[in-house]
């Protein structure tokens, strides 16, 4: 591991980067995001699925922060008290915002369209853009990022729900999966957290 600095806030925060590029600063709450990454190293390739605008990759992004996050539009509480936290962290970062592009992957493409998923975005922050991978590559998609889903029936055939992992993927400005952010994590948390991302190392 080698050292490396950044400055946040005025301050510098020193901490190490690994072998597989993810720093650690001295903090025990960020320490702990990277392990969580851990179980999920693997992933962070790149990917093409489809928006209501047309097939999305990764490296469109190049240069800006991502947050991914595994949901769908009919879940009750976890997503959309996720995508409002999101819309809330590039609010508190102010003009840095611009530099975060926040995905959300639905694990429920055989009733989440495009369309449909365009118009849930846009009642949280219209920089938001929803993608859909094909039903049948819905499995090697979740099983690449270590995402658990599984349907819970309801009173009629389409009425379920899914039970499903939550937190999001943070990826850097050079494309690299650097973070798992908890569901439930503090929106002040995870701006810190982003802000180091984007200070270049000293």
């Amino acid at each position: 591991m080698k050292l490396a600095s950044f400055e946040t806030q005025g301050r510098a925060t020193y901490g190490t980067v690994d072998a597989a590029g993810l720093y650690h600063p001295v903090s025990d709450a960020f320490q702990q995001r990277c392990a969580d990454l851990k179980a999920v190293i693997a992933a962070g390739g790149d990917f093409t699925l489809q928006s209501a605008g047309g097939p999305v990759s990764l490296k469109d992004f190049r240069g800006k922060l991502v947050m991914m996050f595994f949901g769908y539009t009919q879940c009750p509480d976890v997503c959309p008290t996720s995508m409002v936290e999101m819309a809330r962290i590039r609010s508190l970062m102010g003009k840095d915002g611009e530099r975060v592009q926040c995905l959300f992957v639905t694990l429920d493409p055989g009733r989440d369209t495009p369309e449909m998923l365009k118009a849930y975005m846009e009642n949280f922050d219209p920089s938001f853009l929803a993608l859909v991978p094909k039903l049948e590559d819905l499995p090697a998609l979740t099983k690449e990022f270590k995402v658990y889903y599984k349907q819970v029936a309801g009173p009629t055939p389409t009425s379920y729900t899914l039970d499903h992992t939550a937190g999001s993927y943070v990826y850097d400005t050079q494309g690299k999966l650097r973070l798992f952010t908890r569901y439930g994590t503090a929106p002040e948390l995870t701006v810190a957290d982003l802000q180091v991302l984007l200070k270049p190392a000293g």
